[in-house]
Parts: C-alpha cells; sequence; structure tokens
C-alpha cells in the first residue's frame, strides 16, 4: 500500500472526496416519512391514547451516550406537552442492561416505553404481559431469531422493516416516534429543537455519517451553536470554537457523557442534557468531567493488563481479568482492536460470571461470531462492529476456542482496517485553504473518515514528549531533505523515540486548531509504520 500512495494535489484531492457522495445532502424536510418505520404508526397511536387516558407511563433507557440522548429527548419532549413521565436509566453495576426483570421490580405504571434497548427482553417482556403492563419496545440493534412479546416493537432492523435506511441509532428511533405522536395529538412542538442532543448520539454511536444521518449531524451541530439549551450553551463554552466538529463531539464530548454510565450512573448524563439552566448543567459538566478522568486511569490500568492476557496466535482476542471494571472494558476492546489489528473481547469476571464488551475491525461481524456461539452464553447483544455478551467464567476458555474456530472460515480480506490512505501531500499545501476545502466535507466519521495522508522517510529534526504524564509526542519532521522548512505531526498516546536512522513514515490527518483567535493547521498522526 505504501509504496503505491499517489502525489496528491488539493484539486486530486477534492475530486476524491467528492466521489465519496453519490448525490446531494438530503434537506431536513427529505427525511423518510416516520410512518415508515414498522409498527410506530401503531406505537404512537398507544402512547398518545396513554396521555389522553392519564395513564402512568415510565421510559426505561440505557447508560451509553445513545441511551441518555433518547432518553433526554423523551425527557423535554413529554415536559412541553407537559405530562408526567417517569425515566428510568438502568444501572450498569445493580440493574444490567436495558428493560429487565431486576428494573421492573421497581416500577408499577400501565405502559413501559424503551428506548436504545429492548430487542432482547425476552423475560422483562413475559413480566410486563403477567402483570398487565403495556410494553412498547424501540431500539436499533439487530434482533434475533426470537422477538419479546411486546404491544409494538419499532426497530428499523426487524426483518419486516421498510423504513428506507436502517442505519440509524436509538436516539433517531425514539425522535422518529416522537414526531408521530405529536401529530396523534396534535401539539406545536418543533422536532428540530432536539437535533443538537441527536447528533451527539449519532456520532456517539458510530453511526455512518451518510445519507439522513449526514444531514441531521450537520444541523445538529449548527444548532449547537445557537440554542439556548443549556447543556449545548456549556458544550460551546467548553469547546470555545466558532464551528463545532464531528469530531469534537466524538473525542471531547461523547467520552465525558459516557463516563458517567461507564463508572457511576448515567443519571449525571441525564440531568445535564435535561438541566433547566446553566448553573444545573455547568455543575453536571464539572461532575462528568471528573469521572471521565477517572476513567481515563482506569482504562490504562486495564489495557496494561489485558495485553499481557493476549494469545498472538488468536483470530479473535479474548481475554478476562477478576475485578476489571466492566465500565471500561469496551474501551480497552478498542484499544486491543488498534495494538493487534484483531477483533477483541475484553471481560470483566466477577463471582464466577463474566460480562464484557466486543469491538470487531475491517469487514469482520463480531455480532455474528458471538452467536454462532450463543450455546456458551447467558446473554449478548448488538451489531456489526460491537457487542456485549455475559457467560459463566467456567466457560470463557471454551467460548474462546470456539469463536477462534469460527473466525477460521472468515476470509482474510475482512480483518483488513478499513483505513484508507488517501496521498502523499507536499507539506507546503498544508494552509488554511486545505482547511477550508476538508471542511465541505464535514461531518467526517463512520463511512465518512477524514481523509489521512502518507509521510514517507521524512527526517526527524526534533521530539518533544507532552502532557502532564509525558504520554504524547509532538515530531517536529522536514518531508524532503531540500526543504527548510520543517512540520510538526502530533501522536496522542504514542511515546515516540528518536529511531536510528531518524527517519519517520506515518499516517496522519490534518484538522483546525483554534488558539488565542488563530487558526493553523494541526497535523495528527493516525499510524507509524
Amino acid at each position: 500500500m505504501l509504496n503505491n500512495t499517489q502525489e496528491l494535489s488539493k484539486s486530486n484531492l477534492f475530486e476524491l472526496l467528492s466521489q465519496r457522495f453519490d448525490s446531494e445532502d438530503k434537506k431536513l424536510s427529505q427525511i423518510p416519512n416516520p410512518a415508515l418505520l414498522l409498527n410506530a404508526t401503531k406505537a404512537a397511536q398507544k402512547i398518545a391514547e396513554a396521555i389522553q387516558s392519564k395513564k402512568r407511563i415510565t421510559l426505561v433507557g440505557d447508560y451509553d451516550v445513545d441511551g441518555v440522548s433518547s432518553t433526554a429527548i423523551m425527557v423535554d419532549f413529554f415536559r412541553q406537552i407537559p405530562y408526567p413521565l417517569e425515566a428510568i436509566i438502568p444501572n450498569r453495576f445493580r440493574d444490567g442492561y436495558g428493560v429487565s426483570p431486576n428494573v421492573l421490580e421497581r416500577i408499577d405504571v400501565d405502559l413501559v416505553i424503551t428506548v436504545d434497548n429492548g430487542i432482547s427482553a425476552i423475560e422483562a417482556a413475559k413480566i410486563c404481559k403477567e402483570r398487565g403492563i403495556e410494553l412498547i419496545i424501540t431500539d436499533h440493534h439487530t434482533p434475533s431469531d426470537v422477538l419479546p412479546e411486546a404491544f409494538a416493537i419499532v426497530d428499523p432492523k426487524l426483518p419486516d422493516d421498510t423504513y428506507p435506511f436502517t442505519e440509524i441509532c436509538g436516539a433517531e428511533v425514539a425522535w422518529l416516534l416522537l414526531a408521530l405522536v405529536k401529530k396523534e395529538l396534535r401539539l406545536n412542538i418543533d422536532m428540530k429543537q432536539f437535533l443538537d442532543i441527536l447528533a451527539i448520539a449519532i456520532i456517539a454511536d458510530i453511526m455512518p455519517l451518510v445519507n439522513i444521518n449526514r444531514t441531521l449531524v450537520k444541523e445538529g451541530l449548527k444548532l449547537m451553536m445557537t440554542s439556548k439549551r443549556p447543556s449545548s450553551v456549556i458544550i460551546r463554552d467548553f469547546l470555545n470554537k466558532s464551528k463545532i466538529t464531528s469530531e469534537d463531539i466524538a473525542f471531547q464530548i461523547a467520552p465525558r457523557i459516557n463516563s458517567a454510565g461507564r463508572l457511576e450512573d448515567a443519571s449525571i448524563a441525564l440531568e445535564f442534557f435535561t438541566a433547566k439552566d446553566n448553573h444545573a448543567a455547568y455543575k453536571q459538566f464539572e461532575l462528568l468531567g471528573k469521572l471521565n478522568e477517572l476513567r481515563k486511569e482506569t482504562e490504562i490500568q486495564t489495557t496494561q493488563e489485558a495485553i499481557k492476557s493476549v494469545d498472538a496466535d488468536d483470530l479473535v482476542i479474548v481475554v478476562a481479568g477478576e475485578g476489571w471494571h466492566e465500565g471500561v472494558v469496551g474501551i480497552v476492546a478498542a484499544r486491543l482492536v488498534d495494538k493487534f489489528g484483531r477483533p477483541a473481547i475484553v471481560l470483566s469476571v466477577e463471582n464466577g460470571n463474566a460480562k464484557g464488551s466486543a469491538r470487531s475491525i475491517g469487514d469482520v461481524n463480531i455480532y455474528e461470531l458471538i452467536k454462532a456461539n450463543e450455546h456458551l452464553l447467558t446473554k449478548f447483544g448488538g451489531h456489526k462492529m460491537a457487542a456485549g455478551l455475559g457467560l459463566l467464567e467456567e466457560n470463557i476458555a471454551a467460548f474462546k476456542k470456539a469463536i477462534n474456530e469460527t473466525a477460521k472460515n472468515i476470509p482474510d480480506e475482512d480483518f483488513i482496517p478499513k483505513e484508507q490512505v488517501s496521498g502523499i501531500l507536499c507539506t507546503d499545501d498544508i494552509d488554511t485553504e486545505l482547511l477550508g476545502l476538508l471542511e465541505q466535507f464535514e461531518p467526517f466519521g463512520e463511512a465518512n473518515p477524514r481523509p489521512t495522508f502518507l509521510i514517507k522517510d521524512a527526517e526527524v529534526v526534533s521530539i518533544k514528549l507532552m502532557g502532564a504524564d509525558k504520554s504524547h509526542s509532538r515530531i517536529e519532521i522536514r518531508q524532503y531533505p531540500h526543504q527548510r522548512k520543517t512540520i510538526e505531526v502530533i501522536a496522542f498516546r504514542k511515546v515516540f523515540e528518536m529511531p536510528e536512522d531518524k527517519k519517520i513514515t506515518c499516517s496522519y490527518s490534518v484538522a483546525k486548531n483554534e488558539f488565542n483567535g488563530k487558526i493553523s493547521a494541526q497535523l495528527l498522526v493516525n499510524k507509524i509504520f
């Protein structure tokens, strides 16, 4: 790959990026009718009828960003009706995932609605039926062969669903359903007001930024710059930029929101999103910042331990640790994927039970791999690139062996990471004009990655370590021997030592850096070869 990399001019780059999209971006008015979602109208009519009949309604969300965002949008919508809605986000440690028998013990209502969970809640659905509670499930995860027995299930991945674009997150499903509830009740609620929260959910849940997702994220980021919603005011004050990008959300905001459910309780993040004034939102955001720092420390320690347990010959990494914090196993799995270039499953073991997260790479469908070995599991769920699972400690070794046997049937090319180097840019072309060109193709993310470029055999002039723990490297390089000009590339989470030949070959992306009102191009290392 590196030997055949083409040299790129700005006009070549523009053509290359234009080819990613086969049509112009959709307008908000072109988003397909929510009624096309299977069972959505039936679910909306039931919710409207429950409101009109003054029935007790409880919402059950999930503790990740998508689940918290879905819950926040629902809470805000019901607030504006106004109608009392009890919202519960299960605690990862006490309740487990989603609507469960544990959660139902403290619910005494007429109607339960789930957001971003429920597609695998067979047991919970039975309990609801026995107790005369009507259940509406809204989810976006892949359903298994047996579905829960509910009044209505709204999930674009149901086999008979005909919604034109199925790669939507839980918050999008909830938002589309609420648009139908609004219609049923003839409410004067502007559904565009929720796009700031919706954009965060789409980005954080790594949905492909194409089709309607691209439109919703674009409009949501735009709204974030002007919205009076206290959480959006705090986010833009914190980022302090003239324009918020999808990467700002992915790397700076989403991890903070996620840290609440990972380490403590997702209600902290929900209170941030639904805060009624800036002071309350700021207080929650500060708390999220502290939890995020703790999450980073826990993650580093667990990653170091997990690396030592990796079996070099396995196609699918499966590692387990007694007492590993189950709130960080998903991030640790992602770190192992980055380091070893293979799918990874990281399990936290406690009292004979293991709970964990899986992350994939390339075209390997981790959900299908896990499903093929479900006889060894107590539970599982997820989608192509990420999944969650549970099993008895005594079955870990058998599961590890079985999933690696299954993986032998997958073609080698499916394991190749998706990252593609766009080409070699002359460093003289890295300027504000280039930043403007790249901006035209934002938002970048899943299915529309920020382009990466190659620097080959460049001279390393100097290396400085940065950060409180000196874990990041600022590398000064000269691309060609005849150049006087040097440039800096930054390698986060990488201590780079001076090579013997004083040369570096790496891929990097170009991002906008705003500091003290000045805008410059910042080069961020993706991979050192």
